[in-house]
């Protein structure tokens, strides 16, 4: 099945992707589980999502992201780490995904997280930037 569709005004939809994650999988104490956390989160994440209360929520979702992340990517997923894979916040507290190493600038990725005590969520879509032309992601 592919996934590329068009639709939203016309502009061309290349990838989504989706996880749902239990938040207590994600109580992992920093130091302890160094070597996972590193494999997983860039410095910059690790240091936002141990400055909160709870931490575990936060793991998760950014988790989710990532893992939303590379279903959209589909098979260009496979040369990508969650590591380089990285989800910041603008100041207004919106999502970003920033992919390291990026050789392909041409496409987009949109993300949406949200977190409970329970569970964490991440949704994805991968779109073509020629497509929107200059609208800076609005669909």
């Amino acid at each position: 099945m592919k996934s590329s569709t068009k639709i939203l005004k016309g502009k061309e939809v290349l990838g989504i992707g989706v996880d749902i994650e239990n938040n207590k999988r994600f109580f992992l104490d920093r130091d302890k589980h160094k070597h996972f956390l590193n494999k997983i989160y860039t410095d910059r994440e690790l240091d936002y999502c141990y400055s909160k209360a709870v931490p575990a929520q936060h793991l998760a979702a950014r988790f989710c992201a990532k893992e939303a992340v590379l279903k959209a990517l589909s098979k260009a997923s496979s040369q990508i780490s969650h590591n380089e894979i990285e989800i910041v916040n603008e100041s207004n507290g919106k999502p970003v995904v920033i992919i390291h190493n990026d050789k392909n600038n041409e496409s987009q990725i949109l993300i949406s997280i949200s977190h409970c005590k329970e569970k964490s969520v991440a949704f994805a879509v991968l779109k073509d930037k020629r497509a929107a032309g200059k609208e800076n992601g609005d669909f």
